[in-house]
């Protein structure tokens, strides 16, 4: 089905095709503040093409698809869609030499004088670019303008994952997800309209080079990092092998000045720090099965891995030096609002595979607490387990002060083995101090079902054509909620959303295929 008919279908509930897989049922609603969402009862089964199935308490409109134009294409580079690379030529989709498929992967929501623009990275083809969504622009055509595509020298930079607005200095912070020293983050600077200053992305050598997916500042000017590397095979799955970052500026509204990187150091229960030589070594170490183990916690700290002038350096490799702490694929992370950023919660991707045999293969949402977002120390524990229904965790929001949004990067391996799509989850976590026991220990949260992703015509191609340069099934990416305050005042986690509220929109890109980026609408 093409994005246009997806578009006029409009409720994404009513595109049900084909029978359902039966996986493990969640709850039938998540109640949280004044939200109630109700369950889809099943993931899409990876058959043929589907479409996405919504919760009742949703609808989705779609706001940008890979066919569309640039208003400002860099037509030279093949920089000319919103989803698309034609510099190799090939027809767009479903042919043997089909053209690149960008990806556009999270999104950020500003308003800028009156207008509002959605802003995303793309993560896959030749080279990297971002885009913006003109919001209030009813003609297709005109909607999507390139805003990035070459680096300070003119020269492309590497394709981008992740995507935060930093409003300390008014600067697009990308994250390129590979290896030092191609990965690590760059800043592209924004008007006071939300134009381009230069189109330019500056590589900001102080935080390191890494396989950053995940990015968000706290307000103290923090940059928070989520890195996203796996680690050698062993058991059916892959070793810890990621690290979850703090970069500390010397000056916050000039990331160019320097500052110390820290990374994320978990100790065991007799005070010694948990390794990368330890569970590289033994991936089925007891302290892996304790920690994603609900009701669990450890204590934390922040170590150093470089600090002085901004000089560019391998940061994985820092943070082994410095015995920090490596977990199984981390992907992205967001503030819990309402906690004066004293609550990181990020989600960890695991081993993808039913095959794996290691402690915490499905992976989880893990919840970081401190007393401030500067502390140096604090501690860690699980907030929701990950099992075969439900993994491979990737994009994480909050859609309420207590309900957090997860949703699934399984792959098309996963997918296969559990015969089932990906899903969007929402966990209604409330108040850990009441909200409920069960013989004795606080009662895990359940997830419900508020997404069935479904496999559209261009998707379903790639998987079975098995095209070397574009990926397969569709993929849940971009879940976002925000009100759009490009100030400080609006840093994710710095207000409690409200769904219902017409200020506060939330967003998500149905990555691979057709490339639909959707606006979700709440209701009551």
């Amino acid at each position: 089905m093409t994005p246009q008919h997806l578009a006029k279908a409009g409720l994404a509930g009513a595109l049900v095709a084909g029978g359902l897989a039966a996986l493990s049922l969640a709850p039938a609603h998540a109640h949280g503040g004044d939200s109630t969402v109700t369950d889809v009862p099943s993931a899409n089964p990876r058959s043929g093409i589907q479409g996405n199935v919504l919760t009742p308490s949703a609808t989705q409109t779609s706001l940008a698809w890979g066919a569309l134009p640039l208003v400002n294409p860099d037509t030279a580079n093949g920089v000319t869609h919103y989803g698309y690379n034609t510099q190799a030529g090939g027809p767009l989709t479903q042919a043997p030499d089909e053209a690149y498929k960008t990806e556009p992967d999270k999104n950020v929501y500003l308003t800028f004088g009156g207008k509002h623009y959605l802003y995303q990275g793309h993560e896959g083809g030749p080279r990297g670019y971002v885009t913006r969504i003109d919001l209030d622009e009813t003609d297709p055509a005109k909607r999507v303008t390139l805003i990035s595509d070459t680096d300070a020298d003119g020269n492309a930079y590497p394709t981008i994952d992740g995507i935060t607005w930093d409003p300390f200095t008014h600067q697009l912070l990308l994250t390129a997800e590979a290896k030092a020293p191609k990965g690590g983050v760059f800043g592209v600077s924004l008007d006071a309209n939300g134009d381009a200053v230069d189109g330019h992305a500056v590589r900001l050598d102080a935080l390191g080079s890494g396989g950053y997916e995940g990015v968000q500042n706290d307000q103290d000017g923090n940059v928070w990092l989520v890195e996203d590397i796996g680690g050698a095979s062993a058991s059916g799955g892959k070793a810890p092998n990621s690290y979850v970052y703090r970069f500390v500026p010397t000056d916050k509204t000039d990331l160019t000045a320097g500052g110390s990187l820290q990374a994320l150091q978990i100790l065991r229960t007799d005070g010694s720090p948990v390794t990368a030589e330890q569970l590289q070594s033994n991936p089925s170490d007891s302290f892996i099965t304790q920690l994603h183990t609900y009701g669990t916690t450890f204590k934390t700290k922040w170590v150093t891995v470089h600090t002085g002038a901004p000089v560019a350096f391998d940061a994985t490799a820092a943070a082994k030096s410095a015995s920090a702490t490596p977990l199984k694929r981390p992907e992205n992370g967001v503030f819990r609002p309402g906690t004066g950023f004293r609550e990181f919660y990020f989600t960890e991707t695991g081993d993808t595979s039913t095959n794996s045999t290691l402690p915490g293969a499905y992976g989880g949402v893990f919840r970081v607490t401190q007393s401030g977002p500067s502390a140096g120390t604090g501690t860690i524990s699980i907030a929701a387990v990950g099992d075969e229904a439900h993994a491979g965790f990737d994009n994480i929001a909050f859609l309420t002060k207590d309900d957090l949004l997860v949703v699934e990067d399984a792959g098309d391996g996963l997918h296969e083995q559990r015969n089932a799509l990906d899903s969007g989850y929402l966990y209604h976590l409330g108040d850990r101090r009441s909200h409920g026991k069960a013989q004795g220990k606080d009662r895990a949260p359940r997830p419900v079902r508020w997404l069935a992703e479904g496999r559209d015509a261009s998707a379903t191609y790639d998987a079975s054509a098995g095209l070397s340069y574009n990926d397969g099934d569709n993929e849940i990416t971009g879940i976002h909620v925000s009100d759009g305050d490009p100030t400080t005042a609006g840093l994710l986690g710095a207000k409690v959303p409200n769904p219902f509220a017409a200020s506060w929109r939330t967003f998500w890109t149905q990555q691979h295929g057709d490339n639909v980026t959707w606006e979700v609408h709440w209701r009551h």
